[in-house]
């Protein structure tokens, strides 16, 4: 039995990259040959066994991936499994780009899998395929999804389309919750999802004392899920028979709101928690063109955009604040049912994640302090700077 997944270097491929070693048979990763000394080294790290992870070089914008017809030669008849990972997991990205790797590469992996006769397309989407949709969003809907005008929600949203019209291939999809990092190690590859608000609560726990009560916000309910989970979720769902054609919702069955989110990172962090917490719901009865004006007013304008920047928070990310969607998870949890994989709660191992992102990631970590960086792209002006103390602090 062989494998063949896309976005194996990627944070949730790497870790079901291990998982596939733990069973028996080759796995064909695809790669770009520029990033062969980055695959490497990250099988290095991860303690791959790497006579059996066997890089193919291709391109996921190409089509079939880019692979010759030789290389699909070599691999026709050979792929039981082929995992789809490989995607931009980027609220920020611009349209172009999140179409052409989401919805474009998904088109190009599935005539690759088709190409090489795959025995079953399992592809990692979304929950935000289901859009912004107001109310329970169970495993069987899909053309029910609303609130798709974001370039990311819309291409999670299509690229699941292509794999639901596929005819040439048996298939399985997996729609992950917000991934964080590992429940055991708290690694995590970058700052993302509630990640975005670490620096906001450091700021916090900078000012105040960790038992002095704050204001913030109750928001909607947002799913959250460590990598680890998602990964062995996926391996062991993928390998169980009779689920072809079946839509799987990797999701916490009862998730936080934002506001028991922050506040349990808050408390991981040794920040003030927010003890009065305001439910944006109230505000509905307030007309939306009402809402909009006030919104739009330059001084609003002006602070929220200030508080963006300095947290190096992205907007797009304003709009999950008050998330209306749940997710009906059934079918997965009837698929693990005996396998003793289940989301963690967030309070076991929200520490770890602090922890990781504060050792590794936190943006202070990378600030040069040096005076060159200091200085760097301002205009100075040193009096006396033709010698001695002047000139040297000049060069």
């Amino acid at each position: 039995m062989s494998y063949f997944v896309t976005g194996a270097t990627g944070f949730i491929g790497r870790f079901l990259v291990g998982n596939l070693l733990k069973r028996k048979g080759t796995i064909h990763v695809l790669i770009r040959k520029d990033s062969q000394k980055k695959f490497d080294a990250l099988g290095k790290k991860m303690g791959w066994d790497m006579k059996r992870v066997v890089p193919v070089y291709g391109d996921m914008t190409e089509p079939k991936c880019g692979l010759s017809a030789a290389q699909i030669r070599g691999l026709n008849g050979k792929i039981k499994h082929f995992f789809h990972l490989a995607a931009i997991y980027d609220l920020s990205a611009d349209a172009e780009s999140q179409r052409a790797s989401n919805v474009g590469g998904t088109q190009n992996a599935l005539d690759l899998a088709a190409a090489t006769g795959a025995g079953c397309f399992h592809h990692t989407s979304s929950i935000a395929a289901a859009g912004l949709y107001p109310g329970i969003f169970r495993e069987d809907m899909f053309d029910e999804a609303e609130g798709l005008d974001d370039p990311y929600l819309r291409t999670k949203h299509d690229s699941e389309g292509l794999v639901r019209k596929e005819q040439r291939v048996k298939w399985r999809i997996y729609r992950p919750g917000m991934v964080v990092g590992h429940s055991q190690t708290g690694e995590m590859d970058k700052i993302d999802g509630p990640y975005y608000f670490f620096t906001f609560l450091k700021k916090l726990r900078q000012m105040l004392p960790p038992w002095m009560p704050t204001l913030g916000i109750e928001g909607g309910r947002i799913n959250v899920v460590p990598v680890d989970f998602v990964a062995d979720a996926m391996d062991h769902i993928a390998h169980k028979p009779k689920l072809d054609g079946h839509c799987f919702h990797l999701v916490d069955p009862e998730p936080m709101r934002v506001g028991e989110v922050l506040n349990t990172f808050a408390r991981a962090g040794h920040a003030p928690e927010m003890t009065m917490r305001i439910d944006a719901r109230m505000f509905a009865f307030v007309p939306s063109g009402i809402r909009g004006a006030v919104g739009s007013l330059p001084p609003i304008k002006r602070f929220v955009g200030m508080l963006l920047r300095d947290f190096k928070i992205p907007k797009e990310t304003l709009k999950f604040i008050t998330y209306p969607t749940r997710f009906d998870n059934r079918e997965t949890e009837r698929a693990l049912k005996g396998s003793g994989i289940s989301v963690p709660r967030l309070d076991t191992y929200a520490w770890r994640l602090w922890d990781y992102w504060e050792r590794h990631l936190d943006p202070d970590l990378f600030i040069d302090r040096s005076l060159k960086g200091k200085v760097r792209g301002k205009v100075v002006v040193v009096t006396g700077g033709s010698s001695g103390i002047g000139l040297a602090t000049a060069q």
